[in-house]
């Protein structure tokens, strides 16, 4: 179990990011907690997640594919879709090698905050529903989002996953396979 603090956290992706990206993880950050208390999650788990779930967002790409292809639990598939999928699953591995994290419910919020997967746990929804609905988002769905979240934790989960495959097919975007699997594990859940 890691014992990082959320500050010490923060102050490394600070390093590493734009100072605009890191205000967006801070945002992130603030917005995950405050959903961990709404929900009765974890709140440290999550700021934790949170303050880590870009730190490999802004480095070199040719850095993320030398560690996609190194570690042999990455699917290299990734390899085949676009490269704002990479820093996720290549920053839940530095959390783990650089900080020592190794819980794996905060590492699998970092892994898959951008593409979301089939049983997501609540650290991984508060996380990845965070990210999407922080304040300084801007998008047309965006505010439905916001609203969903203050009710209803799955519910807003699967808006976001149906908001982004809608969004990745109106511009011909090839989709990961997790994202389906995600939106069909909570469309299930959710009719049942």
């Amino acid at each position: 179990m890691s014992f990082m603090k959320i500050e010490e956290a923060l102050a490394e992706s600070e390093k590493v990011l734009t100072s605009k990206r890191f205000e967006h993880v801070k945002r992130v950050t603030d917005t995950a907690i405050n959903l961990a208390k709404k929900y009765n999650g974890d709140e440290y788990k999550v700021g934790l997640a949170a303050a880590l779930h870009d730190y490999a967002k802004d480095m070199d790409y040719t850095v993320l594919k030398k560690w996609i292809k190194a570690e042999l639990d990455l699917p290299k598939d990734l390899l085949h879709h676009h490269t704002e999928l990479w820093h996720g699953p290549v920053g839940s591995k530095m959390a783990n090698r650089i900080f020592l994290i190794d819980d794996q419910d905060i590492l699998n919020a970092i892994r898959y905050h951008t593409t979301g997967r089939q049983h997501m746990t609540q650290v991984e929804k508060i996380v990845f529903l965070a990210d999407y609905i922080e304040p300084g988002r801007n998008f047309p769905a965006v505010a439905k989002g916001r609203e969903l979240a203050d009710n209803d934790l799955d519910l807003a989960c699967h808006y976001a996953l149906e908001n982004s495959i809608q969004f990745l097919i109106s511009k011909k975007q090839p989709i990961y396979p997790d994202t389906f699997f995600a939106f069909n594990d909570f469309t299930e859940r959710l009719l049942n």
